[in-house]
């Protein structure tokens, strides 16, 4: 008797434990950017050492000169 009771249950858990499997997002862990073009009458520099992290892009200030320029964060080492 005790196992008609706990077939129901069962079917019960089963049909409600479903799960949603999600193949994995797959991103690169660097994005090569284009190469910057120096502003008329500006000499390129190039970087000499590594970015600081992903989405950090070798641009050029009017007034500091070259240096890493993040859209969300700014100048690397505290460039206003």
């Amino acid at each position: 008797m005790k196992s008609l009771l706990l077939i129901p249950a069962v079917a019960v858990v089963t049909a409600l434990s479903g799960c949603v499997v999600a193949p994995p997002t797959v991103r690169p862990a660097y994005v090569a950017q284009p190469t910057y073009v120096a502003p008329p009458g500006v000499v390129y520099v190039q970087p000499t050492y590594a970015s600081p992290g992903p989405g950090w892009v070798w641009e050029y200030h009017s007034y500091y000169g070259w240096g890493w320029h993040h859209p969300h964060y700014g100048w690397h080492r505290g460039w206003r």
